[in-house]
């Protein structure tokens, strides 16, 4: 079929595609606007995980202040200066440094978290699951659930996105490194807040924070 030069370019603004791939993109998906933007996020998606095992040395460290109150400084890692430099990057570092003022990640991945620290939550785990009275292999399966649960809430890139839950930390830099053409990596990061361990009156700062970016 015939693609017309105004579906390229309703496409093209839409998803900041190249001419080629959203002419590629149509004729994959028979003209239909919307399912060739699904067709471009899938095929950048897949080559984003290619880049992802590429060395990722240069970045920016950007820091987050809530407030006076809590304060983020993060490392996020790109392959070149020139994507370090740009507003697209610089957007999605200062985003991240907010998720974790707000939802205060302990590692930015499972693979760093202590194997004492997966220990000492699985006896835990398996001290509450064993009063439950039931069998040994449905105990097995509860402490691998609360474990899976423990990653998901302490692991930055496992957390839902706090601007978008319906994605997590890990999905968004993907979709950045297909936006941006190179690997992304989080290294580091230190989040401080006034009188943290202290005795105080809580409140649900996730929220006070989230509410804060609108």
């Amino acid at each position: 079929m015939e693609i017309s030069a105004s579906a390229v370019k309703d496409l093209r603004e839409k998803t900041g595609a190249g001419i080629m791939d959203c002419k590629k993109a149509l004729a994959q998906t028979q003209g239909d606007i919307e399912a060739a933007v699904i067709y471009l996020r899938e095929k950048g998606l897949a080559a984003a995980q290619k880049k992802a095992s590429r060395l990722a040395s240069e970045g920016i460290v950007s820091s987050y202040i809530h407030g006076g109150k809590v304060g983020v400084l993060l490392e996020v890692n790109c392959e070149t200066d020139f994507v370090a430099k740009t507003e697209g990057f610089a957007t999605l570092v200062r985003e991240i440094a907010m998720h974790v003022a707000a939802m205060n990640p302990q590692f930015v991945s499972r693979n760093e978290v202590p194997a004492g620290v997966i220990e000492g939550e699985k006896r835990i785990y398996e001290a509450q699951a064993k009063e439950s009275g039931k069998p040994a292999h449905v105990i097995a399966k509860m402490v691998e659930g609360k474990i899976e649960k423990f990653y998901k809430e302490a692991c930055l890139l496992e957390q839902p996105f706090v601007k978008d839950p319906d994605k997590t930390i890990e999905k968004l830099v993907i979709e950045n490194i297909a936006k941006l053409g190179e690997n992304i990596s989080i290294r580091r990061f230190a989040r401080f807040k006034v009188g943290e361990g202290l005795e105080k009156k809580e409140s649900d700062f996730a929220a006070e924070v989230a509410a804060a970016q609108k």
